[in-house]
């Protein structure tokens, strides 16, 4: 079962993500922010990450830099989710192997995990 970690401040999103994604099979941790995801993947090794933009603290762009600076984690698939930055996750594809536009399709996001996972 792999694991994902869920980075972002609506409370709600990332809950619902994680009903979903557990439904999936998947083993989910969540964090508020980039600062909070850095300290999970600190104790944790997820297989995948996804990450809102707009966050307090840390936002998405620095969180995903931050990750790839770390030799442990530089190489996890970054889902990008994020309504009106959307366009500049799509810009940074060093950062982001995937960029969902907010509202986002359920069904969608389980594809783009379930493509990333596999191509692991």
């Amino acid at each position: 079962m792999a694991t994902i970690l869920v980075v972002d401040d609506e409370y709600l999103i990332a809950d619902m993500l994680s009903f979903v994604l557990e439904d999936e099979g998947f083993m989910v941790l969540t964090a508020s922010n980039g600062r909070k995801g850095l300290e999970v993947l600190d104790r944790e090794q997820p297989a995948l990450i996804i990450t809102d933009f707009l966050m307090p603290v840390m936002d998405g762009l620095e969180f995903a830099t931050a990750v790839r600076a770390l030799p442990s984690a530089r190489h996890l698939p970054i889902i990008l989710m994020s309504g009106a930055q959307a366009h500049i996750g799509t810009q940074r594809s060093d950062l982001f192997d995937a960029v969902l536009a907010k509202p986002f399709s359920i069904d969608l996001i389980i594809a783009e995990v379930k493509k990333l996972l596999a191509s692991d």
